[in-house]
């Protein structure tokens, strides 16, 4: 147990905890003054594109030299890292949302979360830990000034805000999520 308390506070899961429920219930206060009604997704989805951000500075350690000398292989604890940390930004959504506003269903919420984690993961591989938050920050702001999706690849790009069952959303959010993970649990963080 001794182990799991220093990987916690060596990926700073504390700090990145505070943060996602933190604005969880700021965005969860918002929801109750917005008058988006709920079919609009732009504040769940800030939710979980905050809460992703936030888990993303944990996907590297203070020490590679240290990481590399783990007596535990580093692929199985990457996936399970990111599949945590996706499941934890999504459930403190829904439990926020189970305390007040309907914000989004359960459906929007695991896609949007999985889709976000992948974009993190692959954010670390691409540059890092420390901008490890970049890659979803971006396709978030593009998603929120992107003109209206009526084309295939601009409902790809706007996946994020799509209605669940959507085919674009549903197929994009997966990918990214199997491409990210996978590409961060072998090829780990960028040094």
């Amino acid at each position: 147990m001794r182990w799991l308390t220093l990987y916690a506070r060596s990926r700073q899961i504390p700090a990145s905890l505070a943060a996602v429920v933190i604005s969880a219930v700021a965005v969860g206060a918002l929801a109750r003054d917005d008058g988006g009604g709920p079919g609009d997704p732009r504040l769940p989805v800030l939710v979980l594109a905050t809460g992703a951000m936030a888990v993303s500075i944990g996907l590297s350690g203070q020490d590679l030299a240290l990481d590399r000398t783990a007596a535990i292989r580093w692929v199985p604890r990457r996936v399970a890292h990111v599949l945590l940390c996706g499941a934890v930004v999504g459930t403190v959504l829904l439990t926020v949302q189970a305390m007040g506003e309907d914000m989004a269903t359960t459906a929007f919420v695991v896609r949007d979360s999985a889709g976000l984690m992948g974009l993190v993961a692959l954010g670390a591989v691409l540059s890092g830990g420390q901008y490890a938050w970049t890659l979803p920050f971006a396709w978030l702001s593009f998603s929120f000034f992107a003109p209206p999706p009526t084309s295939a690849p601009m409902q790809v790009a706007c996946w994020m805000l799509l209605p669940p069952g959507t085919a674009a959303g549903t197929w994009t959010a997966p990918v990214l999520a199997v491409a990210g993970t996978a590409a961060y649990a072998v090829a780990g963080p960028r040094r």
